[in-house]
């Protein structure tokens, strides 16, 4: 039995069909529109899933913001801006004609790597780091998803009380300096108006400035794995997103982890999915919930 994958975030929407035994099928993406209001979002999906959906048995949908009772809200408005209390599962399972759950993205992603991992362990944080920062726990070898749906999202835990406002409301969030929007928002002079990818791209060649945001983010990274590794007690982080998983960043939060003391460092692996982790996670996840 196939499922219809789709994982909703801040720049692009992508769908998969997925078969039972975790292969993708079939694969496409578009831009999340613009105005990203309920009916945009809708009519955006409705194109996306159309020539995948034939012959799936479900939908299973990973998507940024905090999800309860399959209605969506955008814990960041930057992010999702015009969506509050969006009605997701009931949105798709309309328009697909099937059953359908829905999940955070970085939870979907967080049990994707673990079911993956070729170690016994029970304890993972994962991270990813892309247009926000987000994440998900395992403990016991169990997703925990919260009972109002905000486990996991630690980019919105305290990075530096001096530091920008995030979109959450809250001031010096993780995400409002490491993500690829807060590395953005920190630029200035000549890489003023660039986005994260360009930065890194400058970075790379050894432009200073896009050195020192790339490797503040970076910091900002280790010092949030040190208090995941207090609070959680995890035996291993995995990083993924577009930020994490960019050349020389992973090194750079392995460098910065060092400087931390022994007792907070913990082992960093780069997401074995890498971009479809969301998309395989929610599948696993609606072929244990629907048959």
């Amino acid at each position: 039995m196939s499922t219809l994958a789709i994982d909703l975030g801040g720049t692009k929407l992508a769908a998969a069909r997925v078969d039972g035994q975790q292969n993708i099928i079939a694969r496409r993406e578009l831009p999340t529109p613009a105005s990203k209001t309920p009916d945009a979002l809708e009519a955006s999906l409705a194109e996306l899933i159309a020539p995948l959906v034939a012959g799936a048995q479900r939908v299973a949908i990973a998507s940024t913001g905090i999800i309860q009772n399959g209605v969506l809200n955008a814990i960041n408005p930057e992010n999702l801006g015009g969506l509050a209390r969006f009605p997701l599962v009931e949105t798709v399972a309309r328009l697909a004609r099937l059953p359908c759950i829905a999940v955070n993205d970085a939870q979907a992603a967080a049990w994707a790597e673990y079911r993956s991992l070729r170690e016994d362990i029970e304890e993972m944080v994962f991270l990813t780091v892309s247009t926000g920062v987000g994440g998900g726990i395992i403990s016991g070898g169990r997703l925990l998803p919260g009972a109002g749906g905000l486990a996991g999202h630690l980019g919105h835990t305290l990075a530096d009380p001096n530091g920008p406002r995030c979109g959450c409301g809250r001031t010096g969030c993780v995400e409002a300096i490491a993500s690829g929007r807060g590395i953005a928002a920190g630029a200035t002079g000549d890489l003023a108006g660039k986005d994260a990818k360009s930065i890194f791209s400058l970075a790379a060649r050894g432009h200073a400035q896009a050195t020192a945001l790339k490797q503040r983010s970076a910091q900002v990274l280790a010092r949030l794995i040190a208090d995941v590794k207090a609070t959680t007690d995890c035996q291993r982080v995995v990083i993924g997103g577009s930020v994490g998983l960019s050349e020389g960043y992973l090194d750079a939060v392995r460098t910065c982890l060092q400087e931390e003391p022994a007792i907070y460092r913990v082992p960093l692996l780069a997401a074995r999915h890498q971009h479809n982790a969301g998309l395989l996670g929610a599948a696993l996840l609606a072929q244990e919930v629907i048959s």
